[in-house]
């Protein structure tokens, strides 16, 4: 993704702060209806390390419907399992392939393949992203707002939406709170080339009194690796991550190659209201939570489409009241998530693990799969 040499404009009816999954995805969406926006970015070009590697099957409807979705597939690796261990034992197997969708089956696909496949849509379209354009002011008045950039450019728009992530400048400016808290441990990121023992056909989270790990097979032969650590280096190497692995799956996986790694914290906040007069948010600007699930990026991409369509039809009365409650769940669900896998009382481990088993033969796997994919909040 290279920066684009369009000059900004004097005005616009939608500002868009932020081009990431879910600034493209509300940019694609005002471009079909042939609503006027203008969409930067404080980067001179798009991110190529792949942070997000889940797209569920709700977003997977929502890109049918932006035209993306065929060429995102296509780049993909589709999954249909989702396994829980506790080290190499299996406790518990998600299916996704009975969800009632058009796209029963989660796909792995690394996060600037989502970007660079919203960005030529976009671009088919006949928009594109303003870079390198670092918003250091929002000023909103009666009947409009001025975004004003670090190099003293200014740009008037009727709405501005920020989708600029967790540090929102929009947010800061709209003076909306952004309530919770964050994890204690902090969060490994990394991806690999490894020798699996449970193979490249489902995603797999894992238990253990450490913490917890997710590996998810990605295109390429490589795989995503998530985990919670007490202490992780800034940028774990190949030796840290084998060495977690081993303490946490022992004989289970032969880390190879390591293609790129990262270390964060985890929060878990939702804003207070998702508007303040002309200020709109979307995505992580308004919503953060654990990466457990893979429900972040999915949920501000439809984020993006919801306040698009409300944009367009006229309903933004309705865009905190539909999509608000939609984080409030995600953020619940995926806390649960994370605090059921990172317990360290022995008792509590005993009693998840048996109960995991016993739920096996149930309609639980089924509504897990139902909650995972984001069908729940068509």
């Amino acid at each position: 993704m290279t920066s684009s040499a369009h000059p900004l404009p004097e005005r616009t009816d939608v500002a868009i702060v932020g081009a990431g999954p879910t600034g493209l995805a509300l940019a694609v969406t005002l471009a079909l209806a042939g609503t006027d926006f203008v969409l930067l970015d404080q980067q001179e070009e798009g991110a190529n390390t792949s942070r997000a590697a889940v797209v569920h099957a709700r977003t997977l409807e929502v890109l049918d419907e932006l035209g993306s979705s065929e060429d995102l597939i296509g780049r993909g690796l589709k999954l249909t399992r989702f396994a829980v261990r506790d080290g190499a034992r299996r406790l518990l197997t998600v299916p996704f392939e009975q969800l009632p969708t058009p796209h029963p089956y989660t796909l792995m696909v690394p996060q600037y393949e989502t970007e660079a496949v919203l960005l030529a849509r976009l671009r088919a379209l006949g928009g594109d992203v303003h870079r390198p354009h670092r918003v250091a002011s929002v000023v909103q008045d009666q009947d409009g707002a001025t975004l004003t950039t670090s190099t003293g450019q200014t740009l008037r728009a009727s709405y501005v939406v920020g989708a600029d992530g967790m540090h929102s400048t929009v947010r800061e400016a709209s003076g909306i709170g952004f309530s919770g808290n964050s994890y204690a441990e902090s969060f490994v990121l990394a991806d690999v080339v490894m020798d699996w023992a449970p193979g490249p056909a489902e995603v797999s989270l894992t238990f253990g009194s450490a913490g917890l790990v997710v590996v998810a097979p990605l295109p390429g032969g490589h795989y995503r690796i998530v985990a919670t650590t007490d202490r992780a280096p800034e940028h774990p190497g190949l030796a840290f991550m084998q060495e977690l692995l081993d303490q946490r799956m022992p004989g289970q996986a032969a880390v190879t190659d390591l293609a790129w790694s990262s270390r964060f914290r985890v929060h878990h906040r939702v804003a207070d209201h998702y508007r303040a007069g002309r200020l709109f948010l979307a995505g992580d600007a308004a919503h953060v939570h654990s990466p457990a699930g893979g429900q972040g990026m999915n949920t501000g991409i439809q984020d993006g489409y919801a306040l698009g369509s409300a944009f367009t039809a006229g309903g933004l009365d309705e865009y905190e009241a539909r999509r608000r409650p939609v984080a409030e769940r995600v953020i619940g669900f995926t806390d649960r998530m994370t605090r059921i896998a990172t317990t360290r009382n022995p008792a509590a481990r005993t009693l998840r693990n048996t109960g995991m088993r016993l739920l096996e033969h149930t309609p639980f796997p089924a509504k897990l799969a139902t909650e995972l994919s984001e069908l729940n909040y068509r």
